[in-house]
């Protein structure tokens, strides 16, 4: 029997109402390598589905406060869950996340659905919504996807003369040839912490002009500060 065919129309509108997006689309080409899906076959495509800026906080939130536990002890990627797995069961998709085995590469996906690259943070910026953007899932198909290839824009780190990202971090965690995983962690953990980065989220973030606009509410900020394992 024919695979079905994945109608992405359909796919949008169910998603629309959680403020979740398809975010790009990932061909494999004959003898590349892909995910398994849940039959055995190796998918032929991958839909990557995240958020934009805060898209996802009002449903989520919602959900959070209907729930007798609050969701848990990892309430976003618990949501996210509930909502691919019902769309995928509807479009006859394998779902996968970023949290769950086997790691997909998530990262090497978006980069080439997207064509985006990494900024000094490690984080993945988009030449429109900069670091405030998020991938909570993919669904996998047994067809490949007719769609608009990614747009190719440069990389915004490129054309950033004053590189704020560099210079705001309180850590000095923030360069150019890397990140300094440590060094944040261990300011996170300082009491100045309190008031600046685990109070609003990443000074450094913060202060990338990109995609400004599509900064985070200060709820979900806090929420996501709040669930660092520190």
């Amino acid at each position: 029997m024919r695979a079905r065919r994945p109608d992405l129309d359909t796919i949008r509108a169910a998603l629309a109402p959680h403020g979740l997006f398809l975010r790009g689309v990932v061909n494999f080409g004959e003898g590349e390598e892909a995910p398994a899906l849940m039959d055995g076959r190796p998918a032929a495509s991958v839909v990557l589905v995240g958020n934009i800026g805060s898209s996802i906080w009002p449903a989520f939130s919602r959900w959070r406060e209907e729930q007798p536990d609050r969701g848990g002890d990892d309430p976003l990627d618990t949501w996210s869950k509930a909502v691919l797995r019902t769309v995928a069961a509807s479009a006859g998709a394998t779902t996968w996340f970023p949290s769950d085995p086997p790691w997909q590469p998530f990262q090497q996906w978006a980069m080439r659905a997207e064509g985006l690259k990494a900024s000094p943070l490690g984080i993945l910026i988009h030449p429109v919504y900069g670091l405030w953007h998020g991938y909570r899932g993919a669904l996998g198909f047994a067809e490949p996807i007719e769609h608009v290839p990614a747009s190719r824009a440069p990389h915004p780190c490129d054309h950033c003369p004053d590189k704020p990202c560099l210079t705001t971090c309180p850590a000095d965690a923030v360069r150019l040839d890397a990140f300094d995983v440590p060094a944040c962690r261990g300011h996170l953990r300082s009491l100045e912490s309190q008031g600046g980065c685990m109070a609003s989220g990443c000074l450094a973030r913060a202060a990338c002009p990109v995609g400004a606009i599509y900064r985070y509410n200060d709820a979900q900020l806090r929420f996501h500060m709040a669930a660092l394992s520190l």
